[in-house]
């Protein structure tokens, strides 16, 4: 597995992945039923400027993304956290990967405070949340997590006590 940075040469991929997921996981990843146009649609403009969005690939295809939304003209310190992994590749790591790849953008980024919000059965983004430290504040539908990301400084401490091993979060795109 490759994670990086996605980019404009990259919407083809973007767009092949969203469309890849079946309506289950299109609705864990977007808090609602929606359809195919729709999600062509948010997929081509899912490249915003401010925000950050990170892809996990195999063997060449795009099989997760993890999306970083610059929302700081409501909170300066603050972003929002979206992710989705194909169904067929779920349970093998992705999203874990892409969660520890966003937590160090994050924190290179100044981000003090990421929020999510994802429905009440999706036990998969519950299990990341909290492996993570996340606060959860569930209503009738959803739940909101918050976390709070490492600050750089400790992050460059602990990959100076680790070595610098290229499989930590920590590392540069």
């Amino acid at each position: 597995m490759r994670i990086r940075r996605l980019h404009a040469c990259d919407q083809a991929h973007i767009c092949a992945h969203f469309l890849s997921l079946d309506a289950e996981s299109r609705r864990a990843r977007f808090c609602a039923a929606i359809s195919e146009d729709w999600v062509l649609r948010y997929a081509q403009q899912s490249l915003c400027e401010g925000d950050i969005t990170c892809g996990a690939f195999i063997d060449g295809r795009l099989r997760g993304v993890v999306e970083l939304r610059d929302i700081r003209q409501v909170d300066p310190c603050c972003a929002e956290a979206a992710f989705s992994v194909d169904p067929q590749w779920q349970n093998i790591g992705i999203g874990d990967a892409l969660f520890q790849r966003m937590l160090a953008v994050a924190g290179r980024r100044g981000i003090g405070t990421i929020q999510m919000t994802f429905l009440k059965e999706n036990s998969r983004m519950r299990h990341l949340a909290l492996r993570y430290d996340a606060t959860l504040a569930q209503d009738q539908d959803d739940v909101a997590a918050t976390l709070h990301p490492d600050p750089p400084v400790l992050m460059a401490l602990a990959k100076g006590l680790t070595g610098g091993a290229k499989d930590h979060p920590w590392q540069r795109f």
